[in-house]
C-alpha cells in the first residue's frame, strides 16, 4: 500500500473515530489497485446514522477531506459506509 493510501486510511480512521460512541468497533476495509482506493467503514449498527450524518453531510465531508489528503497524487479516493 502506498505511503499516500496509509495517510488518507489514517485521517478516515481518525475522523470515523472521533464520531462514534463505539471507537473501539470502527474498522476499515481498504483495497488499493492501480491508480483507485476503495474505503469502506464498518461501524456499530447505532453509529451508523452518526457516521452517514443529515442527508448525507457527514459521509460527504469525510469524502471530501480523504480525496483533499490524496493532493496532487493521481490516486482516486472513494469512501463508503458498510451497513
Amino acid at each position: 500500500m502506498s505511503e499516500c493510501a496509509e495517510r488518507i486510511e489514517a485521517l478516515v480512521t481518525f475522523l470515523a473515530t472521533a464520531l462514534v460512541d463505539s471507537p473501539d468497533q470502527v474498522t476499515l476495509l481498504s483495497d488499493e489497485q492501480d491508480d483507485r482506493l476503495n474505503i469502506t467503514i464498518q461501524v456499530a449498527e447505532e453509529d451508523t446514522g452518526k457516521i452517514i450524518g443529515r442527508s448525507g453531510r457527514t459521509i460527504k465531508s469525510i469524502r471530501t477531506l480523504a480525496r483533499a489528503a490524496a493532493g496532487d497524487s493521481p490516486l482516486l479516493v472513494e469512501v463508503d459506509v458498510r451497513d
